[in-house]
């Protein structure tokens, strides 16, 4: 799945920056959800943006899901709050 979002940082104890998967995309993580969830709706994915390729989780917020930004990548891929990303994602399962 192929999916443009901006970049948001959230301010809490401990700060992140996220991208928020769009409705209609969400909607289909959550119906395989129940098959690969390792607990609080996580969901394992590998995630692309540019050149750069790593393994995370989704998080469920607001009835959709948010693809968390490691430090690492928003360095190599020059990533900053606000910025409008493309992301691909593959569930792994």
């Amino acid at each position: 799945m192929q999916f443009t979002g901006e970049v948001w940082y959230w301010r809490g104890p401990a700060p992140w920056y996220f991208v928020t998967v769009p409705d209609d995309e969400s909607g289909q993580l959550e119906a395989t959800s129940t098959a690969v969830s390792y607990g609080w709706g996580m969901i394992p994915v590998t995630a692309h943006i540019g050149d750069t390729t790593w393994t995370t989780s989704l998080f469920p917020k607001d009835g959709a899901y948010v693809v968390p930004l490691k430090s690492w990548v928003r360095k190599a891929e020059l990533i900053d709050e606000g910025d409008e990303l493309t992301i691909r994602l593959t569930v792994d399962v």
